[in-house]
């Protein structure tokens, strides 16, 4: 299986990069799969200079319902004329995000709620025998303190974040879990994972919202330290991440991690 970043907020290949995600992941069968797809058509552009066809793509899935995830999506419809795009069903519910500026409008373009390509999911959905996506994830293990500037659907009300699905791909004995942002906290969707399959993952590709956490200097290193215990007790697991952990917490990650994580940008592509 490779895995390559279309889209991550930063990149050591000299793409353009957004803030948001897009991973372009060709499995050992020859399936296609697009996680994510940006804001706009970056990840598109970005394909095309890699060598790679969104054209081609078999199966697409959206991780949440926020722009920098899936504000791609009409240029992904556009340019694919036939995969599926698997999307919670509460994805197209506004969402906002409170900013210096106030609360802004973070959600997608709800004028595509009604593309017959999209299938919507709740809970758990088989895709096909090698793919399962998930929701409802439950626990407060190293919850992103992030969240507390997210709101929806109501501009008054917290995200509960049920609109956020994680995605599991089976293959040649590998299990590969990719979540988005894991505002449910990365640790919650492992558990859940686990559960679902039976056995912990083989590798774990997923952004983890450790920016804008809000904690101060100490606080934020015990919560690192926290999460880096809590992923190390998956002894046989290798951790990908990007977009939202962030470089700084990403470095305190990989100090306490050590090659048991990476980061992967855009442009960047990792062999499974």
């Amino acid at each position: 299986m490779r895995i390559t970043s279309l889209i991550d907020d930063t990149s050591r290949k000299g793409l353009p990069t957004e803030h948001g995600l897009s991973l372009y992941i060709e499995k050992d069968d020859g399936q296609k799969v697009l996680f994510d797809m940006g804001q706009h058509a970056l990840f598109a552009r970005n394909a095309e200079t890699l060598g790679l066809s969104i054209a081609d793509v078999d199966v697409a899935v959206v991780s949440h319902g926020h722009y920098d995830h899936g504000g791609g999506l009409g240029t992904f419809l556009a340019t694919n004329t036939e995969a599926k795009v698997f999307i919670n069903r509460e994805a197209f519910l506004p969402h906002y995000s409170l900013r210096d500026t106030g609360l802004t409008y973070i959600g997608l373009d709800a004028e595509l709620k009604d593309s017959e390509r999209l299938v919507f999911c709740t809970d758990v959905a088989r895709i096909d025998d090698g793919m399962t996506l998930f929701a409802n994830v439950q626990g407060n293990c190293c919850h992103p303190t992030g969240n507390r500037l997210l709101f929806g659907p109501s501009e008054h009300e917290n995200d509960t974040f049920g609109h956020e699905q994680n995605l599991i791909v089976e293959e040649a004995g590998k299990t590969v879990v990719f979540a988005g942002c894991a505002h449910r906290g990365i640790v919650n969707i492992l558990r859940r994972a686990e559960e679902l399959m039976g056995r912990a993952p083989t590798h774990v590709v997923a952004g983890m919202h450790l920016t804008k956490s809000g904690l101060d200097k100490s606080e934020e290193d015990l919560s690192i330290r926290t999460l880096a215990a809590e992923l190390l007790h998956y002894n046989g697991t290798m951790f990908y991440t990007m977009h939202c952990t962030g470089e700084e917490p990403f470095g305190k990650l990989k100090s306490l991690m050590g090659a048991r994580i990476a980061y992967v940008a855009c442009g960047d592509s990792i062999t499974i």
